[in-house]
Formats: structure tokens, sequence, C-alpha cells
């Protein structure tokens, strides 16, 4: 009866879910940056700052950093990862409480995108209905490059090459493996794991 009333629950939910516009025609929010007539920045305006990278141009350092933190079968589920969420849930029935998540990066593109953050069963439902439906839309490359672009990482940036230069002052392409594995830490909590206002905590999960 229960795998019944799901399977309706999917065939009425899943042709109303929305438009994938604004993945497949991503146009963020970029900040206006003005330059000195040599080319040097000296002045950046807008709520969030930015700069998008294709997926190309992540480091292999930065890519591997961010699976092993937060999604490390990325290219191998279909949107939601089973044996992720069998791992955390035997965690947290050992632990006595909810202390492990399992969400893959595509439903963390899917809640950024198109849902809020509240703990619902509803919310959860949409968010692993429209995971399904960006890994049949999207390639995995396109939904990781949303992903690294789009992700809050404290510091009002928004996307990983923003944050290389807001912490460290360089380029993506410069990073370090350790400067990788601090700024792949900041996605689960980017206030706690802030190195700017909680180093120790940041260096901790850095060495996660």
């Amino acid at each position: 009866m229960g795998i019944a009333m799901a399977l309706i629950v999917l065939v009425l939910t899943y042709p109303n879910l929305p438009s994938l516009e604004v993945l497949t025609d991503y146009r963020p929010k970029i900040p206006l940056r003005v330059y000195t007539a040599d080319g040097f920045l000296i002045g950046e305006f807008g709520e969030e700052r930015r700069a998008v990278v294709a997926i190309g141009e992540v480091p292999s350092v930065m890519k591997q950093a961010i699976l092993a933190a937060e999604d490390d079968r990325f290219y191998q589920h279909g949107g939601l990862d089973y044996t992720g969420i069998l791992r955390a849930a035997g965690a947290n029935l050992l632990g006595g409480g909810k202390r492990q998540g399992a969400s893959t990066i595509t439903q963390q593109v899917a809640r950024n995108f198109f849902l809020t953050g509240e703990k619902t069963y509803t919310r959860k439902l949409y968010e692993a209905l429209l995971s399904f439906k960006i890994e049949k839309n999207l390639t995995k490359d396109q939904i990781f490059e949303l992903y690294i672009n789009q992700i809050f990482l404290g510091q009002r940036a928004y996307g990983f090459a923003a944050a290389a230069q807001i912490y460290f002052g360089k380029p993506l392409k410069d990073i370090s493996i350790a400067e990788a594995a601090m700024l792949a830490g900041l996605p689960k909590a980017p206030s706690a794991y802030n190195p700017v206002v909680n180093p120790n905590r940041a260096k901790l999960r850095q060495q996660y």
C-alpha cells in the first residue's frame, strides 16, 4: 500500500516540477568590478561576490576535495546516493541521533536553485524528484559546474573561484592542496568553518 501511494505521488508530482531553464541558461549575479587603466582591481560592488568558472578551468585538486567532502560517489549515483543514505542512517542510529546527512551534490543544486531550507518530508520529496529530473537533463559535469559556481561559502562569496580569491587572495587555478581542502570544508556550514571567523574549527574540518 505504501509503495502504491508513493508511485501515485511520483506520477502526479513529477510532471509539475519547475522548468530547469534557470540551470540550463545559468545567469548568476555578477558584481560590478572597477579596474585601474593597467588592469588592477580597485573595487567590487554587489550583494554576491562571484567569479564564474567553467568546469574545465577548475583544478583537479579542487574537484577531488569537493567530492571527498560532499559526495564521493557523485559520478556513480543517479541523483540520490542510496549507499550514502544507508551509511548515514547507520551512523545516526549508532550515534543516538541525527548526526550525518546524505545529500548529494545534485540534491544541493536542487535545493539551492529551487527550494528552501525547511526540513519537511514534502520538501525532501521535491528535492529527490528534482534531483532525478536534473540528472536526466544535465550531464554530471554540468551539474558539478553549477554547484561549484553557485554554492555559498561565507564572506559573501558564492562559488569556489570567489572564495579562493577572498580567503587566499589568489585565483582558483593556483590554490594548494591544503587550501583546496579548507575551501571544500565550507559548504557544510560556512559560518562554523569559516577560516576568518573560526580558524580552529576550519582547521579541523580541513583535516577531515
